[in-house]
């Protein structure tokens, strides 16, 4: 089977690797329209539709030189951008390439230069989706860094140095799937957003994400029936729950896509379709490190604030917070450096965006978790939520520790009880939020989901005015 580009007389053998393939298997079926020239560049553009919705994508060909990025493959990516920026429309790369061509030297890597610079200027403007089908070094591991979400193929591997050059200058002995794969990005660097079990998947997972950034569609309050979405929840307040079961509940039928799901657990990130439109949704899970926030999942969450502001994508909060996770370890790892950019991020965006307390929210995580302070559009709670400084008990230890210290340890518990109930009273909690307008209103679970999606539909559509630096 061969395939020829238009004003091209060059014909090519489709092999799995082609980018003449690969680019047809994203695209909808028929769609697919070469805008580049199949040729010795090593890279390959076209324009077609996702899901109805035009999409502008590029493939590296890895049967010429390993994919290796020359000159001319550059200005491949860079006619697909440009494209896309004319266009207003997404822009995917799919990704299998060695980096720089050697045999270009300082010319390949000026070229390389020439791809991030329009990446960053493109950034916040469009976005860009990035899925990893084969080995990616170099400075094809630095492009898909750069762009709003890495999706990592069953055969991608990311990395800057191979495990040849690991081996040859520290002499770890290390193969490319440790170095670069799906346990190291996937769980550990938080490189990688999205895992794909196969190549098509990896694919699906692409077009899912074109079509929630590309076509976010409208609100249908009509579309949005009420449940209750405490159904999952234990009826113990101390008891641990896995918050994913509340956010399916809360968003479309089918719709969630979570990105980072085994990166920074302890906070869940998903877009999905909400009545219809594309929304994002933050939220904390009780059952990793207790919803605790951390070092990592602030900044997980930052990135993921900032990406939906700058397309104008909705945000729902949805809170469970102790505090910050204490440690001299996160002390070390940055969470105050690190923990501040969740406080940006919020307090910098212009989308609507919509908090839900369902338990608690205490000390600065309360601040972090888009609060009334940072310029969230609507505050909601729960019956029996706790808004406060930190926990009752916590809270009268610090305050009573020396008349904790003279009652004998036999009744020190129901002392301490004593005395959090009296300090809730004192203190206001809920009722004291509400009264001072940190909280908006008090709403059942059973009518939550239509609570939410007026406040949507009824705030003006917006978008910030940024990029969306790889935080």
């Amino acid at each position: 089977m061969t395939a020829t580009a238009s004003g091209s007389d060059l014909a090519v053998e489709i092999d799995p690797r082609s980018p003449v393939l690969r680019l047809r298997r994203y695209f909808d079926e028929g769609t697919c329209e070469l805008i580049t020239d199949v040729d010795r560049s090593g890279m390959l553009a076209a324009v077609g539709l996702v899901e109805g919705a035009r999409v502008v994508a590029f493939a590296s060909d890895p049967t010429i030189q390993g994919g290796a990025m020359g000159e001319e493959g550059c200005r491949v990516i860079l006619t697909a951008y440009e494209r896309a920026l004319a266009d207003g429309v997404p822009v995917v790369g799919l990704w299998a390439s060695g980096g720089a061509r050697l045999r270009e030297g300082v010319v390949s890597l000026h070229a390389v230069g020439q791809v991030f610079a329009i990446m960053t200027r493109a950034s916040g403007k469009v976005p860009q989706i990035s899925v990893v089908l084969g080995p990616a070094a170099g400075g094809a591991a630095y492009g898909p860094a750069l762009t709003d979400v890495v999706i990592l193929g069953p055969d991608g591997r990311v990395f800057v140095t191979g495990p040849d050059v690991v081996r040859s200058v520290t002499g770890e002995d290390v193969d490319a799937l440790r170095l670069g794969g799906p346990e190291p990005h996937g769980r550990r660097s938080g490189v990688v957003h999205v895992v794909a079990e196969t190549e098509q998947d990896a694919y699906d997972e692409a077009r899912r994400l074109a079509a929630l950034l590309g076509d976010q569609g409208e609100l249908d309050l009509g579309a949005v029936a009420d449940v209750d979405l405490a159904a999952s929840l234990p009826e113990s307040f101390k008891r641990a729950y896995d918050v994913h079961p509340l956010i399916a509940d809360l968003l479309d039928d089918r719709s969630a896509l979570e990105l980072h799901p085994r990166w920074a657990p302890n906070v869940v990130t998903t877009l999905g379709r909400f009545g219809g439109r594309t929304v994002g949704v933050v939220a904390n899970n009780p059952m990793r490190l207790g919803g605790c926030l951390d070092s990592a999942s602030a900044e997980k969450a930052a990135r993921f604030v900032r990406m939906c502001d700058a397309f104008g994508v909705p945000l729902v909060v949805v809170v469970d917070v102790p505090g910050y996770l204490p440690g001299v370890g996160q002390e070390w790892d940055g969470v105050v450096r690190r923990g501040a950019k969740l406080l940006h991020a919020f307090a910098e965006a212009t989308v609507p965006r919509v908090t839900l307390v369902t338990r608690k929210a205490y000390g600065g995580a309360y601040i972090a978790m888009n609060s009334r302070s940072l310029g969230a559009t609507r505050v909601f709670a729960w019956p029996g939520a706790q808004v406060a400084v930190m926990g009752a008990v916590a809270a009268v230890r610090i305050l009573h520790r020396r008349k904790l210290a003279e009652v004998p340890e036999d009744a020190r518990a129901q002392v301490e009880v004593e005395l959090a109930e009296e300090h809730e009273v004192l203190a206001g909690g809920l009722a004291r939020a509400q009264e001072i307008g940190v909280v908006d209103e008090v709403v059942e679970p059973a009518v939550t989901r239509g609570a939410i999606a007026r406040v949507i539909a009824e705030a003006p559509r917006t978008r910030g005015q940024h990029g969306n630096i790889p935080l």
